[in-house]
């Protein structure tokens, strides 16, 4: 009798960040992230030197939970996440820990997409979700093995969820999504008239 089973397994975590530390007021965090897009004129002229729709902070402030308290909110409740996740994910620290890298804002206009990509040199990443009108993207991740699969067939439209080749992922305002950072992933085309908000980070092995 034949046995098929699922090897090399890729976790995807996903929980409501109020799972964990204090309340979160949704639209505190949305005017505060508006604020500071507002005030970061060296992010601005980032975002229009490299093409990047929308704004994002990523290569502007590297300070955010000091600047404002509720992100440092929101870094007290992903230490918590992570460290559930690292305990899914059966890691050895070796004594050592995952800390925070770096954290920053994403605000992704109608039409804005963020190509796909990977987080070199971090252990987790994930995002918050500030804003998700309708219409605004799923969150577009792609099979790790893509690439070794040479002349294989493509999967039927109706395959199992762990044998297709992109899963897409729509998450809630709220919500918190947290993969290795070694996944390829992208936020495709944001339909939405209105801005797709969310908080990005990394967590690195200290």
């Amino acid at each position: 009798m034949s046995h098929i089973e699922s090897l090399f397994v890729t976790r995807l975590y996903r929980a409501a960040l109020s799972d964990f530390g204090v309340p979160i007021d949704p639209q505190e965090l949305e005017n505060s992230c508006y604020v500071i897009a507002e005030d970061d004129e060296a992010g601005q002229i980032w975002c229009e030197e490299n093409a990047y729709p929308g704004y994002t902070s990523y290569a502007s402030l590297d300070d955010l939970p000091w600047r404002f308290p509720v992100f440092k909110d929101i870094v007290d409740a992903l230490d918590k996440h992570v460290a559930a996740f690292v305990k899914d994910l059966e890691f050895d620290l070796d004594g050592r820990d995952l800390v925070l890298e770096d954290l920053w804002i994403n605000i992704l206009p109608e039409g804005g997409t963020h190509s796909s990509h990977i987080h070199p040199h971090s252990v987790i990443s994930g995002t918050t979700y500030v804003a998700m009108p309708d219409g605004a993207s799923a969150l577009k991740l792609e099979d790790p093995r893509s690439a070794r699969m040479m002349a294989a067939p493509i999967r039927k439209k109706d395959a199992r969820q762990e044998l297709r080749r992109f899963i897409y992922v729509a998450p809630k305002v709220g919500d918190v999504l947290l993969w290795e950072s070694w996944l390829r992933h992208e936020v495709p085309l944001n339909m939405s008239e209105e801005d797709r908000i969310s908080v990005s980070f990394n967590y690195k092995w200290a």
